[in-house]
């Protein structure tokens, strides 16, 4: 299997280039540096790779806007922020830009790579901390206008109960050894359910549930 082709996008050369070298190490592909988010838009159009790694803070044109821009254009790049913000705003707006991840640049080497193992496998790369303000903060702007929309078809029931597993954070394993599914099963599922209620990714499907009362995070 080819190794993933990943884009580096922070202001910081050295940064990028400390970076660079961990992820070479990993046998990743490191096909571009951009020092912008107008160059990384033009680099994930010019390379197509499957990997952005994307600060917040940048000039000319922030993280956010050019992964916003990425995630419309090439839905099948995934995008994961990596900023020293952890900031409860900069971390929702992410989720809302269509980014599959959101990780802290003071995380170990050990962290950083269990966190992208874990977007390999296709969950969202974020540490539990993280994703637990992700759902209070979720919880307590769930007046405002969201993702997925009025429910245009009907959860199965099987999807509903996916739906609040996922929601509770679990990962597909768990969710399939809760369910007596495979995970391939649970992969099927949730893929409907995007598809259903026309959310992007994981993050925005447990914005919905909770939005719309399938999960509550004090059960």
């Amino acid at each position: 299997m080819p190794a993933a082709r990943v884009l580096l996008a922070d202001d910081h050369a050295l940064f990028r280039d400390g970076l660079a070298s961990l992820l070479t190490a990993w046998d990743l592909d490191v096909v571009g540096q951009a020092s912008n988010g107008r160059e990384a838009v033009e680099q994930v159009r010019a390379h197509r790779p499957d990997l952005v790694l994307m600060d917040v803070h940048m000039p000319e044109m922030n993280g956010l806007e050019a992964t916003r821009i990425i995630k419309t254009e090439m839905p099948g790049t995934k995008v994961v922020i990596v900023t020293v913000s952890d900031a409860e705003e900069s971390l929702f707006d992410a989720v809302k830009s269509g980014a599959e991840g959101y990780i802290l640049k003071n995380a170990s080497g050990e962290e950083f790579g269990r966190l992208l193992s874990n977007l390999a496998r296709g969950e969202p790369a974020m540490s539990p901390g993280l994703a637990r303000r992700l759902l209070e903060e979720f919880a307590r702007g769930s007046s405002r206008k969201g993702a997925g929309g009025d429910i245009e078809e009907a959860l199965t029931p099987r999807e509903q109960e996916v739906l609040e597993q996922v929601a509770a954070g679990k990962t597909n394993r768990e969710v399939g050894g809760i369910l007596f599914v495979s995970e391939e099963t649970v992969k099927y599922h949730l893929k409907n359910i995007m598809q259903k209620l026309h959310l992007r990714n994981r993050a925005e499907v447990v914005a919905w549930a909770i939005r719309h009362q399938q999960y509550r995070p004090d059960r």
